[in-house]
């Protein structure tokens, strides 16, 4: 059976990895029988979707297989930050990521079809997209650069935020600097559209431009937007739905197929659990933020209308066509399918 090579991080400083998981001895290979280590890095605080789900993973995984695979979970961009965290999963630094597939989207400008304006009604519908054939279609995208998609995780519909005034109308929009995600034209091409600059940010810096007024304004999930506390410095926000954070759990193939088999097998039914705990765990979060943002008494908050959510999609439809070379025409036609499905 073939030997398993790991690579423990030798942290730069050891405050910034304080209350990190424990790392297991340094060892050059590991034995069939000895503990199988997998580093799970993310840029999120814990009390998040995906941070819930990360612990909650790392936790069956340890008791289902008797403490043979410890997953060391690393939130918060500790480890290693947006922009960096995929070059580690490629060099087996790391064993597991979960970027939103905007951030995939330079390696991957098929990814970008998730970035398109209200390209899903509900989250039943971003279901069928990554559950169906477009998840598989992206699937043997990735799988070109040794990477091996495990699942998709929810965080749920975005949000716009400012500091400067409400964001009602396309003009509202107009002059003021928004962060967006990184590698991905779509976003910034969104906020374009209604005449807004834009920046990109990785997410650990995001709270600091806000504060500093470097950023006006931000779109993002509920509980992106209370655990970040950008809610704090943000005190308009309209609800308006028009994008859907999704997030792809992914590892690095190689490293993946030299597992055991029955361990392989345990990692894989665990996370397909934890899959469909964390998209109803999404959902009870963003709610529960919103009503302890709404509680805060720090942020106006605009219910987007069905009539201004028409002028919205009128301005940003034609960037469908305008990244259907980019997307892949196949990809936005499935999308469009999909979007005429009841």
């Amino acid at each position: 059976m073939k030997h398993l090579y790991f690579f423990l991080v030798i942290c730069a400083a050891a405050a910034v990895l304080a209350g990190c998981a424990k790392r297991a001895p340094d060892r050059e290979q590991v034995n069939p029988g000895e503990k199988i280590v997998i580093k799970f890095s993310h840029v999120v605080a814990e009390d998040t979707p995906k941070g819930l789900a990360a612990l909650r993973f790392a936790r069956l995984v340890e008791e289902r297989t008797n403490g043979r695979v410890e997953v060391q979970v690393f939130p918060n961009s500790v480890l290693y930050k947006d922009g960096e965290e995929l070059t580690a999963l490629e060099e087996n630094k790391v064993q597991l990521i979960a970027p939103t597939t905007s951030k995939l989207g330079e390696m991957f400008p098929e990814m970008q079809l998730f970035d398109l304006p209200y390209a899903f009604a509900d989250t039943a519908q971003v279901h069928r997209a990554t559950d169906g054939e477009i998840g598989k279609k992206l699937a043997a995208v990735m799988g070109k650069n040794n990477l091996l998609p495990l699942a998709y995780w929810d965080n749920g519909f975005k949000q716009m935020t400012s500091s400067r005034r409400r964001l009602i109308y396309p003009a509202d929009f107009y002059g003021l600097t928004f962060r967006v995600m990184i590698n991905s034209k779509v976003l910034e091409e969104q906020f374009r559209a209604f005449g807004a600059k834009t920046v990109q940010l990785p997410f650990n810096e995001v709270y600091q431009a806000l504060a500093s007024g470097a950023v006006e304004g931000q779109e993002n999930t509920m509980s992106n937007i209370l655990s970040q506390k950008f809610y704090e410095v943000q005190p308009y926000m309209t609800i308006s739905n028009h994008g859907f954070m999704c997030y792809v759990v992914l590892t690095n193939a190689q490293f993946w197929n030299s597992l055991p088999g029955d361990i392989r097998k345990i990692l894989e039914e665990t996370m397909a659990e934890v899959t469909a705990w964390e998209r109803k765990k999404a959902e009870e979060l963003n709610d529960r933020d919103l009503a302890k943002i709404k509680t805060s008494g720090k942020v106006q908050i605009h219910v987007q209308t069905e009539e201004e959510r028409k002028i919205w999609k009128k301005v940003w439809d034609p960037l469908y066509d305008r990244f259907a070379p980019v997307v892949g025409t196949d990809l936005i036609q499935a999308l469009r399918d999909l979007q005429q499905q009841s």
